[in-house]
């Protein structure tokens, strides 16, 4: 999808931050009570209910890769991003928990999820406690007052995205109340966007970065945000099953409101028409997956990923970056964003 690239390959650079964040991440969590911090450790992908050491798969480690890289940008050591590293991995594991009870997902990474685990009661304990712990962390920090700003500005978008993901489930697919490409927008920047920029630009606060630089990585990470949970939707839809770990039109059979399908519904096109109709019947997806397409749903998604792209590529050249971090975090965000499209 771009032309973003670095010496250094996408997974090698997750690798390598996964490999400085752990020990701190599991220090952090072993402060906890220990049933939550069972909990805690299940829901990272480190035990099984009861405790047993696991190797189950976590998650690539996005947030916290972008934390590290923050800090290497602004000419300091990626330890100097790890407390930033932690407290945004600890707020993304307290949001999922959450999302998770909210959206009455049974499974995460093909394992049930924490609530389906342990009870609902337990998992919203649990995700409180990371919550607490991700706050405690960064008071503790370089820049206590500063970087507890930024994480409260990103959670409060996230709670307006979360918030604006449930009342738009409910909203008509035709309609004067339909839900516009416009909104999805805006709810993608908070939902998903606002953490990462949050991630990066803590990283780079916590590194010594000026201002300018902490912004413009903040507005970075929202970009790709955007781009990240498109691309996401255009997998969710066409992805292959064995690459997204999803089944087929997973999407479509939930009848999720996604930007290909609500790019479709707005075209001009008479497939429009249709395509409504069958997703307010109990059609298979695959019916509606050849309208979306044929409206120009799956288009217009991956041209407005690229659109988002090309403000974070406009954004990263603005500001003095290490050479060395920058390449790095150019590569991860070219590898975030391409997935096999």
């Amino acid at each position: 999808m771009t032309a973003l690239t670095s010496a250094v390959a996408a997974p090698e650079v997750l690798d390598r931050c996964r490999g400085l964040v752990l020990p701190a991440l599991q220090e952090a969590v072993g402060r906890l009570h220990p049933w939550v911090g069972e909990m805690a450790g299940y829901a990272f992908g480190w035990c099984e209910v009861g405790g047993a050491p696991t190797t189950a798969t976590g998650g690539k480690g996005v947030r916290q890769a972008l934390a590290v890289l923050g800090a290497e940008a602004a000419g300091a050591p990626g330890r100097a991003g790890v407390p930033a590293a932690v407290a945004v991995e600890l707020v993304h594991t307290f949001s999922l928990l959450h999302d998770d009870i909210m959206d009455g997902d049974a499974a995460r990474r093909r394992r049930p999820t924490v609530w389906k685990a342990y009870g609902t009661g337990p998992a919203v304990l649990a995700g409180d406690a990371l919550f607490a712990l991700a706050v405690e962390t960064l008071a503790g920090s370089s820049a206590g007052p500063e970087a507890l700003r930024l994480l409260s500005v990103a959670l409060g978008d996230l709670v307006r995205g979360q918030a604006d993901d449930l009342l738009l489930a409910a909203r008509p697919w035709v309609g004067p109340r339909r839900v516009r490409p416009v909104e999805y927008r805006t709810t993608a920047e908070h939902k998903t966007g606002a953490l990462l920029g949050c991630a990066a630009a803590l990283g780079a606060l916590l590194g010594g970065a000026p201002p300018s630089v902490v912004a413009a990585l903040d507005r970075a990470g929202r970009h790709l945000g955007v781009a990240f949970q498109i691309v996401d939707d255009v997998l969710g839809i066409w992805g292959d099953p064995a690459v997204t770990g999803k089944p087929v039109h997973g999407d479509l059979r939930e009848r999720k409101k996604t930007f290909p399908v609500l790019s479709a519904l707005d075209s001009p096109s008479p497939v429009a028409g249709r395509l409504a109709a069958l997703l307010e019947s109990d059609a298979e997806p695959a019916r509606a997956a050849a309208l979306i397409e044929e409206a120009g749903g799956r288009s217009a998604a991956l041209a407005e990923a690229r659109r988002h792209i090309t403000a974070v590529e406009a954004l990263l050249a603005e500001v003095p970056l290490e050479p060395a971090a920058g390449g790095d975090l150019r590569s991860l965000l070219d590898f975030l964003v391409r997935r096999d499209l």
